[in-house]
Parts: C-alpha cells; sequence; structure tokens
C-alpha cells in the first residue's frame, strides 16, 4: 500500500529537495511506500484534502487545528524549537515607516493564503488600532511575491512567515525593512495522519523521530531547514496549541 505524504506549501524553496531527501530516508526505514505530495499553494492544497487523497501530511498550525477537531486528523510529530513567528516587513525605501503605529487605515498589505500568519500579524497590529477591515488586503502566492511589491513600492507592508523572511536572499532583504516579528513560541507546524491510518501512524513516527540519529541524517534535516529534527506530539499539546489560537482569534 502507498499512502500520500503532503507537505504544506509555504516553505522556502531552498528546502524542496530537502523533503525529497527526507522522504527517501524515511521510506526506507519505516518499510512503507510514501508518495510525496508538493502542492503549489493552499488553494491546490485544499482540494487535494477534500479529495481525500492524504493519508499522512505536514501542515501549517492554522490548518492543523481544523484537520484534528473537524476532521479527526491524529498529530503525532513537530519539529524542535521551530515556532510558527511571522515578520511584518516594510520597504527600506519607506523612510516614514519605523515600526506597525505608523501603518494606518487604509494601509495595502500584502501576504500568502498562510491563514495563521495573518491571524498573528493582525494581533501585532493592535498597537495601530487596525482591525481586518481596515486593511486593504492583497493576496499574492508566495512570500517572494509579497517580497516583490514591497520593493516595487506597490504595498505599504508585507506578512512573512517568519523563516521564510529570513531565508531571503541577502539583496532582497537589503531592500526591506521588518517593523516587528512575533514572539510566541508554542504555535508550530504539525505531522498529522488521516484517521484511517491510524494503525501505521507508530511506525512512521519512530522513523521520523529517528532522522537524525544516525550519519548523514543531519544533512538532510539541514536541507529541509528543520536543524533539530522532529519531536513526538501527543493529542494534548495540539490542543493546547489550538486552545492558543483561539486566543488570537478572539
Amino acid at each position: 500500500m502507498t499512502l500520500n505524504f503532503l507537505v504544506a506549501p509555504d516553505f522556502p524553496p531552498q528546502n524542496f529537495a530537502g523533503w525529497h531527501m527526507f522522504n527517501t530516508v524515511l521510506q526506507k526505514r519505516s518499510g512503507m511506500h510514501l508518495r510525496l505530495v508538493m502542492p503549489q499553494n493552499a488553494t491546490e492544497q485544499a482540494q487535494l484534502l477534500q479529495d481525500g487523497a492524504v493519508d499522512v501530511l505536514y501542515a501549517n498550525p492554522f490548518d492543523a487545528a481544523e484537520l484534528i477537531r473537524d476532521h479527526g486528523y491524529v498529530p503525532f510529530a513537530r519539529p524542535i524549537n521551530r515556532s510558527n513567528e511571522m515578520v511584518i516587513a516594510t520597504s527600506a525605501a519607506a523612510e516614514q515607516m519605523h515600526s506597525v503605529e505608523d501603518l494606518s487605515s487604509g494601509s495595502k498589505i500584502a501576504l500568502t493564503a498562510n491563514h495563521d500568519v495573518k491571524l498573528i500579524g493582525l494581533r501585532l497590529l493592535e498597537p495601530a488600532d487596525l482591525t481586518e477591515q481596515d486593511i486593504r488586503w492583497e493576496l499574492v502566492e508566495s512570500y517572494q511575491a509579497v517580497a516583490r511589491l514591497l520593493i516595487q513600492g506597490k504595498v505599504d507592508a508585507g506578512f512573512f512567515l517568519a523563516t521564510a523572511y529570513h531565508a531571503l536572499s541577502k539583496m532582497t532583504k537589503n531592500q526591506l525593512k521588518p517593523l516587528i516579528e512575533s514572539s510566541l513560541k508554542d504555535i508550530s507546524h504539525v505531522l498529522l495522519a488521516h484517521p484511517s491510518v491510524q494503525a501505521d501512524i507508530a511506525v512512521i513516527q519512530e522513523a521520523m523521530l529517528g532522522i537524525g540519529k544516525q550519519a548523514g541524517d543531519q544533512d538532510v534535516l539541514e536541507a529541509m531547514g528543520l536543524h533539530e529534527g522532529l519531536e513526538r506530539m501527543e493529542q494534548e499539546d495540539a490542543e493546547f496549541m489550538i486552545d492558543l489560537m483561539d486566543t488570537l482569534r478572539d
């Protein structure tokens, strides 16, 4: 039997090969056939999930919360010391912009369809007394596109997943200016399994958590951008994270 292993489309392009390396090692150590599925965007991911074409996935926290609570997906692992922080940035040429308080009603902000980044970003905008309705949103496909709009002066600010922002090229970052970066610590991507493959979780979990303990494993983790590997995640841990996200929504 072949299981479909989906990876959320919000990692930097340079980590693409790392996930293929990880899946190759994972198959060898688990003795299972896992087909890596890497959707181009959130819309494609949503369609794959709706079609029931996903058995195991690496999901952002917003999607993970919905899949756990509404669809019975089982959380079993998460990255070690790899919380989902976000950055609000503007153009380096925007001399009048020094903090989020310099944004005003009607400001134009570029972002991707990464809902947890938007959720955290809205919280960070509170010192500017701005709500979701006060902003003109510019939805784009990637964080590279967010950076491009900022550099071109077409938007006032951009929302980035922090890891994506820090992975931008030096040339790109020199043309940007961070206004604020979150520091929540307890929200992260999650590895989930569809309830129909619950019997296979133990084998997959053991193999995944073991990557990092053998020769050559660190190269795989570095290529993925998950330098410390993965750790076990219990249902209670996931519920705590979801409750925290609910608090951010309130």
